[in-house]
């Protein structure tokens, strides 16, 4: 066979080397008909069976989790079983079968296509991709309505003992722990992103991984040899054996160095000259903080709250209960162990909806988002805050607010803070009343209006993804202009490196949150600006630890200078590989 080369998103790092295994989705091949008006509520009662099955499969499966798997899968099961539970889901396929007398196959999937649809026109890269939830889920019911299975073979492998590498069009969180029980060494996909639960799942057993590899399961044949460069994203079918040889010598070299990098977890972030870094981790799920601690982060940088407010409708009783936020929060801060946790408020509106029906905006990027739909719902806002504040009796806690761009917004923020104080006061519960509170710099108005935060607020954060996007005007997820993204722009490295300065001379606190953050590319840049605290998430702390112990501040300065004044994309990119050296 012909060796050819396939290209998608890396999304965990590594190198996989093995034969392929092809799982084929239940949906391909679904059967379409209309059924008559005798047999309509026979059809609802076998998608009924259908949904009650898989939400006893769920159930099993979590119980069954075991003690040594990733804590991102008990939380993944848990969305996927709030997916199940949501009407649109459990009930609107059963009016579609009783209104347009479709088989429960044909209802299913087309209420699954179009809540997919209105998925895909969700702006934030995180939400959007939620979209892989809902069809596995439908994916899950498909499999109980036909009685069909995609479990890989147990054992101790593939032929010759070489491991296994899953090709499939999607793969549930819920899936990959049958992999645990098999000579599984990485996976490809068709669909998903950088953060889909798949990746981030990944990223968290630390398997090589590369989604969104268009129509790499119709490409790839059963048993076909495969490796998988997770740095670069890149998928060789069929090598011949002098790739296979330098891979294999490649992937050894790997091994070697994530020893060292294991070596590093207790030791002190300090530079080469004595300046202490601190390094925090991103996390999505409490459970995560038990990545962070064995990472060795130093605290929680960045806890995105929208998970609580997901898979559920947008009508008020349905919203995450006071308690319900407030157990949340206190299980992160008590997993941290007097670690700080910076816990972002929800940061989801017209671009990101908590109701799968819910209407996009026109222009979400730009709509009412964020801080902005936060102050349009008060009680929700204030539920919010009063479990946030609850939750800092139990550890340090600081709070984060994202998308602020106005002085009356920081405002009206910091005065809801004190309402939701008060209103603790009056039923005698305890909270921090000195909780620090911050603002994402996500928006360039606010990085060029930086002394209105540093007056207002205890701290800053860099939200670098949002940042770069908005000052170059592109989408990040529209492939037609995502070529576009740089954060070497020199536009965007002056916002950069102008509000760390600000920040620092004004003695305030400031860390970066994004991507470029754990990008160990671009740690000696953010610490030649003066950067001194980076949040990523967790698998990217040791790495990023490496880079901070080899680094020589004093030498980064001259080039610093340089890189900040220059102009011309060609000379930035080569300054910034000659920090890679010094």
């Amino acid at each position: 066979m012909t060796s050819f080369t396939l290209h998608g998103i890396p999304v965990s790092r590594g190198i996989a080397i093995g034969r392929a295994h092809i799982l084929a989705p239940a949906a391909l091949d679904v059967q379409h008909y209309l059924i008559a008006d005798d047999q309509v509520e026979a059809e609802v009662a076998r998608l009924k069976c259908a949904i009650t099955s898989v939400h006893a499969e769920l159930q099993n499966i979590w119980n069954e989790l075991p003690a040594d798997a990733p804590s991102e899968l008990g939380a993944f099961i848990d969305v996927h079983a709030l997916i199940l539970s949501d009407p649109m889901i459990s009930e609107m396929p059963l009016d579609i079968i009783r209104s347009r007398y479709y088989n429960a196959e044909w209802a299913l999937v087309t209420q699954i296509e179009e809540l997919s649809a209105q998925f895909e026109e969700i702006e934030d890269t995180y939400l959007r991709e939620r979209k892989s939830d809902i069809q596995q889920v439908g994916e899950r019911v498909l499999k109980a309505l036909t009685g069909s299975a995609s479990l890989l073979p147990k054992g101790d492998g593939a032929e010759g003992g070489a491991s296994m590498i899953v090709v499939a069009r999607d793969i549930s969180p819920a899936d990959m722990l049958q992999f645990r029980h098999s000579a599984f060494s990485g996976f490809i996909t068709d669909l998903g992103g950088q953060n889909s639960h798949t990746a981030i799942v990944a990223r968290s057993l630390d398997i090589p991984a590369t989604v969104g590899v268009s129509n790499a399961s119709t490409l790839i044949d059963q048993g076909d040899w495969l490796i998988i460069d997770g740095d670069a994203g890149v998928v060789v079918v069929a090598p011949n054996s002098v790739v296979l040889d330098q891979y294999r010598e490649k992937q050894a070299r790997q091994v070697r160095e994530r020893k060292k990098l294991g070596r590093l977890k207790k030791m002190p972030s300090v530079t080469l000259d004595g300046t202490p870094i601190t390094l925090l981790a991103n996390i999505e799920f409490p459970d995560d903080c038990g990545h962070a601690m064995d990472a060795g982060a130093h605290g929680v940088g960045l806890f995105r709250s929208e998970f609580l407010f997901m898979g559920r409708t947008g009508h008020a009783h349905q919203l995450p209960s006071e308690d319900e936020q407030f157990e949340s929060y206190k299980k992160a801060v008590v997993a941290m162990k007097g670690r700080p946790v910076t816990i972002r408020t929800l940061d989801i509106g017209a671009d990101k909806p908590m109701d799968f029906s819910e209407q996009t905006a026109l222009n979400p990027a730009l709509g009412l988002r964020a801080i902005r739909f936060c102050l349009s719902e008060p009680q929700m806002f204030l539920t919010q805050l009063r479990a946030i504040l609850r939750a800092s009796a139990f550890g340090p806690i600081k709070l984060l607010v994202p998308m602020l761009a106005h002085a009356f917004e920081i405002d009206q923020t910091l005065l809801m803070i004190e309402q939701a104080k008060a209103q603790l006061r009056e039923q005698k519960i305890k909270f921090d009343a000195d909780l620090p509170v911050g603002a994402m710099i996500e928006i360039p108005a606010a990085a060029l209006s930086l002394p209105m935060f540093i007056k207002r607020l205890d701290f800053l954060s860099l939200g670098t993804n949002d940042l770069i996007q908005y000052a170059l005007a592109i989408d990040r997820v529209d492939h037609e202009v995502a070529h576009l993204y740089n954060p070497l722009h020199p536009a965007v490295l002056y916002l950069i490196s102008t509000t760390i300065a600000m920040a620092a001379k004004a003695g305030v606190p400031i860390s970066v949150c994004g991507e470029m953050a754990g990008d160990i590319q671009m740690t000696r840049l953010l610490l030649g600006m003066g950067l001194r605290e980076f949040s990523m998430h967790p698998s990217q702390l040791l790495a990023v630890k490496n880079e901070v112990l080899n680094s020589d501040l004093n030498a980064l300065a001259p080039l610093m200078r340089k890189i900040v004044r220059s102009f011309e994309q060609e000379e930035i990119i080569a300054a910034v590989e000659r920090l890679r050296v010094v």
